[in-house]
């Protein structure tokens, strides 16, 4: 069972996303273990303040040392015996799924959500193994990147998705650089709207070459930066140069 420990300051906002679909499922089944804790809880007085004003001024308000410091150490049991411990915040390493990868791996990992404008320093300095961002750009606090990294991770553990192929496949495209080829499903024409003959045609071989030639086409149109640092072959190269030099791909 891979456990995850959320500190932060607002536990309602995981109510609903963690009690249902698959994250809901792989916790009655015990394959993953979500406990929040109120960092607001361990404050020093009785208006649970757990954030201040900057030393040396400015605007904003900066997350106290103390109730991050308190809810840590309240976690049982200790992080000390083993568990990896992430600031989510937007200065931190940009999370992907080689990070979420990494993370599956982990039997426990502890999530501080940031908030306001950032925490003491110190909380990086001294409490803190990683800083995960989910992107570049500014959230209200570090819940929904919580989410995403609980989501993204926990879909890899084995057993919470209901076809183990489904992540692997997912993991494979994102690792090799493209964009998932398109999908479709029954029926096979709605208004007139078909299907691709060749997903119809059983031919595995067939099939699996048009995915890879479609996955570079997209990978070409949304994000041609992906294909710097694709994993491509031979033929891949070749399939790109031959399809830009027609007349309609341009």
């Amino acid at each position: 069972m891979l456990r995850f420990d959320i500190l932060t300051l607002f536990p309602e906002m995981f109510d609903s996303p963690f009690n249902a679909s698959l994250l809901k499922k792989a916790r009655e089944r015990e394959l993953i273990d979500i406990r929040i804790t109120d960092i607001r809880d361990f404050a020093l007085n009785k208006h649970r303040t757990a954030d201040d004003y900057p030393y040396g001024g400015g605007s904003g308000m900066v997350m106290k040392i103390e109730p991050i410091a308190g809810a840590l150490e309240s976690l049982d049991p200790p992080i000390t015996e083993g568990g990896l411990v992430c600031l989510l915040t937007p200065q931190g390493e940009v999370f992907n799924q080689k990070t979420a990868r990494e993370f599956a791996g982990e039997s426990r990992i502890v999530l501080i959500c940031g908030h306001y404008e950032g925490v003491d320093e110190r909380v990086r300095d001294h409490l803190v193994h990683r800083e995960i961002s989910i992107g570049d750009f500014v959230l209200t606090g570090g819940e929904l990147p919580a989410m995403v990294v609980v989501d993204a991770v926990s879909r890899l553990v084995s057993g919470v998705l209901g076809n183990e192929q489904s992540a692997e496949g997912d993991s494979f495209a994102v690792e090799q650089g493209l964009l998932e080829y398109p999908q479709y499903t029954r029926p096979a024409e709605f208004r007139g709207w078909t299907v691709p003959e060749v997903l119809l045609s059983g031919h595995h071989a067939e099939i699996e070459a048009w995915r890879r030639k479609e996955a570079l086409k997209r990978t070409f149109l949304r994000r041609p930066d992906l294909l710097k640092k694709a994993h491509l072959t031979d033929e891949d190269r070749a399939f790109l140069e031959l399809w830009l030099a027609r007349p309609e791909s341009k």
